[in-house]
């Protein structure tokens, strides 16, 4: 089938990568701190974080945003940061720290093959409803951009682990490319590359692992990144039809859902800018129900045990949802039991705590189902989260 396949990859000079790699552009959206000290250890050296808008600084002016990004891309390119390994997968092993080691392949996806629609019907698929009001100021970032970065985590359904689990068995005998501590407590991150014989071989267990499959890939993270690739390869074949141009791939890590590294968490939902006891008196009077799942709501007022029946996640999305379109309060999204509560302790401020879905059930469900509610699940904690590393041209 071919919709995942080598490229073209771009990486920093291993002794600038410690200072080059940082986390997702979507994580502490609520903690301006992070981004700061994030800035703060980067300095003046070359590192992503120059090449991408953090969630927490949208909204400022973001096409200025845009422009320097776009101008210190070009910036990087002409002062040969970047170092180029062609027609490659890297092989990527990323420590945790409570000594789990998750391993991925990196290469690129093909745009065609995946669609976030709800009822798509694609080989690649979105696992949670995508936002598309979030797309557009994601659009300004791409668009005219020279390279691509990746945060994005696809997941295959691999129960006998024969794609990437073989590549951890054969990495003595592959050249090495990074191998370094991440900032602010992500780990450790291992990286080796995959080209020639070896390559070739994982493109053919590729293609006999897709064979008869009608879901081959979910988006287990980063999906709004890949959807707005998605919409700015479907714009430029607008506007120009018949043509190709690399915009049509997107560089992603894929990932086995299998695998015991894999450590999925609750993302939880925090209200600010609210009536906390009216919205906690309404969760209550709308969700609570004798047979549930336990979800906690938190308030700087105490703290109350629901049980919610269905899917929690699904239910809870959707009261607050409707109860938000008529009452004042800002919906944020978090990762991890501690930043909940400090968000909640306020006195306009309610945390909703949610249990963790089981990664099982992910394949079986989209297939049946379709897409999850939006942060349906977290893969690992904020800090677990894909570190910028990897980059890829999309503007020959």
């Amino acid at each position: 089938m071919n919709i995942f396949r080598s490229a073209d990859i771009l990486l920093p000079r291993e002794e600038e990568a410690e200072k080059w790699a940082v986390i997702a552009c979507d994580q502490f959206s609520s903690e301006p701190e992070y981004w700061a000290e994030t800035a703060r250890i980067v300095g003046d050296a070359p590192s992503a974080l120059r090449l991408i808008l953090p969630e927490a600084s949208l909204g400022a002016d973001d096409g200025a945003a845009a422009a320097a990004i776009h101008e210190t891309m070009r910036d990087y390119l002409q002062r040969g940061v970047l170092r180029e390994y062609r027609n490659a997968f890297v092989y990527v092993e990323r420590t945790m720290a409570d000594g789990s080691v998750r391993q991925g392949v990196v290469g690129m996806l093909d745009l065609e093959a995946y669609d976030y629609a709800p009822d798509a019907g694609t080989p690649v698929r979105a696992t949670e409803e995508t936002v598309r009001e979030r797309i557009p100021p994601r659009m300004h970032i791409r668009q005219g951009a020279a390279l691509e970065l990746p945060h994005t985590l696809l997941l295959c359904d691999d129960r006998e682990d024969l794609l990437i689990g073989l590549l951890g068995r054969q990495k003595a005998a592959l050249p090495k490319l990074y191998d370094f501590e991440l900032m602010q407590g992500g780990g450790h991150i291992a990286g080796w590359l995959l080209e020639g014989v070896i390559a070739r071989k994982l493109r053919e267990r590729l293609d006999a692992y897709a064979k008869d499959r009608a879901l081959v890939f979910a988006v287990g993270d980063g999906n709004h990144s890949l959807a707005t690739a998605k919409a700015v390869w479907e714009q430029y074949k607008a506007e120009h039809p018949g043509q190709e141009h690399p915009c049509r791939w997107a560089l992603v890590e894929l990932e086995n859902l299998h695998s015991p590294a894999q450590k999925w968490e609750a993302i939880h939902r925090v209200v600010t800018g609210c009536d906390a006891a009216a919205l906690a008196a309404a969760a209550a009077r709308e969700l609570d129900a004798p047979e549930g799942a336990p979800v906690a709501v938190i308030s700087g007022g105490g703290e109350r045990l629901l049980h919610v029946a269905g899917m929690p996640v699904a239910s809870l999305q959707r009261f607050l949802d409707g109860y938000l379109r008529e009452n004042a309060g800002r919906i944020d999204y978090i990762h991890g039991e501690d930043a909940l509560r400090a968000l909640a302790s306020g006195g306009d401020a309610v945390g909703f705590l949610l249990p963790a879905m089981k990664k099982e059930e992910l394949f079986p469900g989209i297939a049946a189902f379709g897409v999850l509610p939006r942060k349906t699940f977290s893969m690992g904690h904020a800090r677990e989260k894909r570190y910028y590393l990897e980059a890829r041209r999309i503007d020959k």
